[in-house]
């Protein structure tokens, strides 16, 4: 087809480092030898477009110098710079878990075999070069074919010229899981996809577009395959974990709990015995020595919390640090512990 161009300039400064030649002269005379002049340049606020290299355009950024000289071609020499636009997979858009669920009938009109469904998931959308995707998936093969479940992370390349767009698409990471017979179902309990090295996810130039996606698929034998796409963002600053999170946590809260160490005694004293507070007269008065027969054929007529004595012992007093009998000498026992 025709060629379609297209262009956006994102950055253009431009410097003179030679300085003024000498009054009444027009031009700057430089002796032999060499030269060396030290420059340097602020990068705009505005956030630039990341560095990429793709199959049917690019995003470049370089120095160029050139050497003006009168009567003579100018001469030029140019650098190329690297440009990282961050994207933080932290952020609350990319790590909300993306979940998704498909079903394929296997067969035609009325040579249905049965169904083959598929639902998975991950716990988040954003992640970095060199991470693995715990992947979550239920397979149930209701169909009468051997099929095989797989997984694999794609590029799409998006190139927009003249109001036409031209994409290109590629495998960059795979994994495959065990076949599944009919009447068989699996389930991955994080299988992981490790993220290769690839370019970060270009989704803010108007020219060119990059971007990825987890594909969990289901190979059928005789018949289109059963696929689930769901998007992913490949970022620049990793997610913090979450064990770290809850450290930070778990010492907040230690920090917080350390005045109860202070109110504690060194060495607390026991309770009193509930046998020194209900005295025997007060338990012989309320506890008969012979309790009465009970009925069989009343116990099943009547339910059985009715035989449930009341409780009508009187708590034991309020615990109190003042001791009602004191004595003059204080006895001591060793204690041990055992750590």
């Amino acid at each position: 087809g025709p060629r379609r161009e297209a262009e956006v300039r994102y950055l253009d400064i431009q410097q003179s480092l030679l300085r003024d030649p000498p009054e009444g002269e027009e031009n700057l005379i430089l002796l032999d030898g060499r030269h060396e002049f030290p420059f340097s340049f602020q990068l705009p606020q505005e956030p630039l477009v990341t560095s990429f290299t793709g199959k049917y355009g690019s995003i470049q950024y370089y120095v160029k110098a050139v050497l003006e000289r009168p009567a003579v071609p100018d001469q030029s020499v140019q650098t190329e710079l690297q440009v990282i636009s961050h994207i933080d997979v932290s952020s609350p858009a990319l790590l909300t878990p993306v979940l998704r669920s498909q079903e394929k009938m296997v067969g035609c009109w009325f040579f249905t075999s049965g169904p083959v469904s598929l639902s998975a998931k991950i716990e988040r959308k954003g992640y970095c070069n060199g991470e693995a995707i715990p992947i979550y998936a239920e397979i149930e093969n209701c169909s009468s074919r051997l099929i095989v479940p797989k997984a694999a992370i794609f590029q799409t390349q998006t190139y927009l010229a003249s109001g036409k767009t031209k994409t290109f698409r590629q495998m960059v990471a795979n994994v495959r899981g065990n076949h599944i017979a009919s009447g068989s179902t699996d389930t991955w309990n994080g299988k992981t996809l490790k993220i290769p090295p690839v370019s970060p996810s270009i989704l803010d130039c108007c020219i060119i577009r990059v971007e990825y996606s987890l594909a969990v698929y289901i190979h059928i034998p005789g018949a289109k395959k059963l696929m689930i796409e769901m998007p992913l963002v490949i970022g620049t600053i990793p997610c913090i974990g979450f064990s770290s999170r809850n450290s930070s946590i778990t010492s907040q809260f230690s920090m917080d709990m350390s005045w109860l160490a202070l109110t504690m005694p060194e060495h607390p004293e026991a309770p009193p015995n509930y046998a020194d507070v209900v005295s025997e007269e007060e338990f012989s008065r309320h506890v008969p020595a012979y309790p009465p027969p009970i009925d069989c054929e009343e116990q099943l007529c009547c339910p059985v919390f009715a035989y449930i004595q009341e409780f009508r012992f009187q708590p034991p007093p309020l615990y109190s640090e003042i001791d009602p009998h004191p004595t003059d000498v204080e006895e001591v026992q060793p204690v041990s512990f055992m750590l």
